[in-house]
C-alpha cells in the first residue's frame, strides 16, 4: 500500500504546495503591512489644501520633478512617496536644493507650516504613501528608551554613530547628526528613508518601536556625559585619535621646551 501511494502521488505535488505557501505567507504579510501603515494614514487635507499645494508645487519644485511629479533626468518621480515624504524634506529646509550635490543639505525652512501642509497634500494626491505621523506615536513620555536603545543600535548605529551623533558615508555623502531634530521629523525620516537611509515601513519597525527610538534620541540630548568633555560623541578611534594627537603636541612642546631652556 505504501509503495502504491508513493506511485500515485504527482511529481509537482511538492512544488505546488511550495507555490502555495509562498502565496499564502505573502498575503498575510501583505496584510499586516496594510494595517501597522493604516495607523499614521488618518490625516486628511482639504480640497483648499491640494489646489494651493498644486500652486505652490508648479511654481517651485515642478522644474525638477515635473509638471505632473511623474520626475525627470533632474529630480525622481514623487507619486507614492506620501505626504511624510514631503513634510521631511520640505520641513527640514531640504528640498527645494539649493544646489546639486551627494545629498541634500539640511537648510533654513522655505515654506511656513501652513504651505508645507498644502505641498504634503498635493503629493499624497499623486499616489498612495505614508502620511505625516499621528501625534501618539510622536510623545516621548510613553516611550520606553531602553527598548528604543535596542531598536536603534540594531538599524540605525551603524550610521548614525550609538550616540546619534552621525557619520561620514561614501562619496561625499554622510548621515547626519540627530540631536535637536524634531520628533516627526525623526519618524518620517524612519518611514520614508531620505537620501541613502533605507525604509523602515511599520513592518520593520512598528509605530511604538518608532516612539521608542525618539524617545532614546531625547533622553541622548539631555544626558550628561560621565567622562567629561564628550568631543562631540565621534566613537572611541576619533577620539581616541583627538587625544592622542593632543597628547603628542603637548609631549613635543615640553621637550622643546625643555631643550630651549638646556640651551
Amino acid at each position: 500500500m505504501k509503495a502504491l501511494s508513493q506511485q500515485r502521488r504527482h511529481p509537482l505535488a511538492v512544488l505546488v504546495l511550495m507555490v502555495l505557501a509562498l502565496l499564502l505567507t505573502g498575503g498575510l504579510y501583505a496584510v499586516a503591512t496594510t494595517t501597522n501603515e493604516a495607523k499614521a494614514q488618518t490625516q486628511t487635507y482639504t480640497a483648499q489644501d491640494v489646489e494651493e499645494g498644486q500652486k505652490l508645487f508648479l511654481a517651485n519644485c515642478s522644474t525638477c520633478h515635473g509638471m505632473d511629479g511623474a520626475g525627470t533626468p533632474s529630480g525622481p518621480s514623487l507619486v507614492g512617496v506620501g505626504a511624510a515624504a514631503v513634510d521631511f524634506q520640505v520641513g527640514t529646509g531640504r528640498m527645494p536644493m539649493q544646489m546639486n550635490g551627494p545629498q541634500a543639505e539640511k537648510k533654513p525652512v522655505q515654506f511656513d507650516d501652513e504651505q508645507v501642509q498644502q505641498l504634503a497634500g498635493y503629493v499624497a494626491t499623486l499616489g498612495a504613501g505614508p502620511n505625516v505621523p499621528e501625534q501618539e506615536y510622536l510623545d516621548v513620555a510613553e516611550g520606553n528608551a531602553a527598548n528604543g536603545a535596542k531598536v536603534f543600535l540594531a538599524n540605525c548605529a551603524m550610521c548614525h554613530n550609538a550616540a546619534g551623533a552621525g557619520g561620514a558615508l561614501t562619496r561625499g555623502k554622510y548621515a547626519p547628526s540627530l540631536m535637536e531634530v524634531e520628533e516627526k521629523h525623526i519618524y518620517e525620516a524612519m518611514q520614508t528613508g531620505p537620501q541613502n537611509m533605507p525604509v523602515f515601513n511599520d513592518a520593520n519597525i512598528t509605530p511604538e518601536e518608532k516612539r521608542d527610538v525618539i524617545t532614546y534620541l531625547k533622553t541622548l540630548e539631555t544626558a550628561p556625559s560621565p567622562g567629561g568633555f564628550a568631543l562631540g560623541s565621534l566613537g572611541p578611534v576619533s577620539e581616541g585619535l583627538f587625544v592622542w594627537s593632543i597628547g603628542l603636541a603637548v609631549i613635543i612642546g615640553f621637550t622643546v621646551w625643555l631643550t630651549s631652556r638646556s640651551a
